[in-house]
């Protein structure tokens, strides 16, 4: 009986997963070994060269990506390619990492032995250590899955997701022994809402000191209002005569107050105002002051320098257009 759409596609997810986990359970001295060669290699200032035809030959590229982004210098390099020059990718230094579940395919076999005779070590990762790339490696990683999604056993498929998941795990586990931090992530990805999230600073979005409704305790609700509409922002901060911060007055708390009696327009703010409102510092990360405003559900919070003074806020609605919502 024919298996419905949903039926098929399960199927595939389970034999997928099945295979990852295989993979992983696999894991071994082969795996923690191939780390200790990337480490030396990158130590060295060598970088890390993934190679591999057809299907292996694209997660290739995405592994090398991969690594690369995390600090780990990575390249791929195309075998057809290799025999015609580019070779030239690789110095001595460097790590060759070959690609191949059946480690028989014959457009990889055939750059190998000219890229070793350059004196870089060979690492395979395949399905056997007996296949023919197995055999000419220095060190072998064995990957073996118990069956292709493919109902003739044939597409690459679990192959492909399992290597996939094995390049993750070799860039993840090398990010830590490098110690790479979420700085360095923002160093190498200075472009799109990534880059912004891990390279901007509080200091960088805020509203400066003249583009804030700043008052001190003394003044009026009438006076704060009025700041606020100069300052087109929905929040007055309040601060002693150091600039050290005392409270905030939003504009809700403005409604809130004047539903019950407009006669709060006469009021001071120390009266009225939230006394020690959440504040970030200029120098936190803007993804960290995001988890801040998202947390406490507020729309705007007070910025303080290194020395506890008030050096601006951040609206929440300013930030779309910094594209950091």
């Amino acid at each position: 009986m024919k298996k419905t759409i949903l039926e098929r596609a399960r199927e595939v997810f389970d034999t997928e997963v099945c295979g990852v986990n295989a993979v992983r359970d696999n894991l071994g001295e082969s795996f923690e070994a191939l780390v200790d060669r990337c480490m030396r290699t990158l130590s060295s200032g060598g970088k890390l060269v993934l190679t591999g035809v057809g299907k292996s030959g694209y997660i290739g590229k995405k592994i090398a990506a991969t690594l690369s982004s995390v600090g780990s210098p990575a390249v791929f390099m195309h075998p057809v390619e290799a025999r015609h020059g580019d070779l030239g990718i690789m110095q001595k230094n460097d790590l060759l990492i070959a690609l191949s579940y059946s480690g028989e395919t014959e457009e990889l076999l055939v750059v190998l032995t000219p890229a070793k005779r350059l004196g870089v070590e060979l690492v395979s990762i395949t399905a056997s250590r007996t296949s023919s790339l197995g055999r000419m490696s220095d060190l072998v990683v064995e990957m073996p899955v118990p069956k292709e999604a493919c109902p003739f056993n044939l597409a690459p498929t679990t192959t492909t997701t399992a290597l996939l998941v094995l390049g993750d795990a070799l860039a993840m586990v090398l990010l830590d022994e490098h110690g790479f931090t979420k700085s360095d992530y923002g160093r190498l990805h200075p472009g799109g809402a990534i880059g912004r999230m891990v390279t901007l600073r509080a200091g960088d979005i805020m509203r400066g000191r003249d583009r804030s409704a700043i008052v001190c305790a003394e003044a009026t609700v009438r006076d704060a209002i009025i700041r606020m509409s100069g300052a087109r922002c929905g929040s007055a901060i309040i601060e002693d005569g150091d600039r050290r911060l005392l409270g905030i007055f939003t504009d809700g708390d403005f409604r809130r107050w004047a539903e019950k009696d407009m006669s709060v327009l006469e009021r001071a703010m120390s009266e009225v105002m939230t006394p020690h409102p959440v504040a970030v510092h200029a120098g936190q990360l803007a993804v960290e002051v995001l988890k801040v405003l998202e947390s406490r559900h507020i729309d705007d919070i007070v910025v303080l320098d290194d020395d506890d003074r008030v050096a601006g806020f951040i609206d929440v609605q300013d930030l779309p257009g910094l594209k950091l919502m």
